[in-house]
């Protein structure tokens, strides 16, 4: 509840970023930047419950998939992802060039998710 609050808040004063408009790539397709505004940056650290490590070590047990941790690392990226557009809105871009991801344990069962790439403000060629 307290993340769809924020984003209200948030949607409410800022302009979000078009995902259309976040690339991996060194340049935006069909437009060109006229103003590079830096690097901006999503970050969270998650830690997957008692009863979610049982869970994910009984299907580790069975093989295949382990779809418990699937949907941690997926919402753990998820919220870096949105961090970073967030921080890119705050500094007026309209589009993210570069975007990487970077993962690293904490400590044991811990991670760190880290979102980043180059703000810029863009226009149609």
């Amino acid at each position: 509840m307290q993340s769809v609050a924020k984003f209200l808040k948030f949607s409410k004063t800022k302009i979000m970023i078009d995902q259309s408009m976040v690339t991996t790539n060194i340049e935006l397709s069909g437009y060109r930047v006229t103003k590079n505004l830096g690097v901006v940056r999503g970050i969270t650290v998650r830690s997957r419950s008692l009863l979610g490590n049982i869970a994910g070590g009984f299907q580790t047990l069975l093989g295949g998939k382990i779809s418990i941790y699937v949907e941690l690392c997926e919402k753990t990226r998820e919220e870096a992802f949105q961090q970073m557009m967030e921080h890119a809105a705050e500094r007026g871009a309209n589009a993210i060039l570069s975007v990487r991801y970077d993962a690293n344990e904490v400590i044991s069962g811990v991670n760190e998710v880290l979102a980043y790439g180059t703000a810029v403000v863009v226009e149609r060629v």
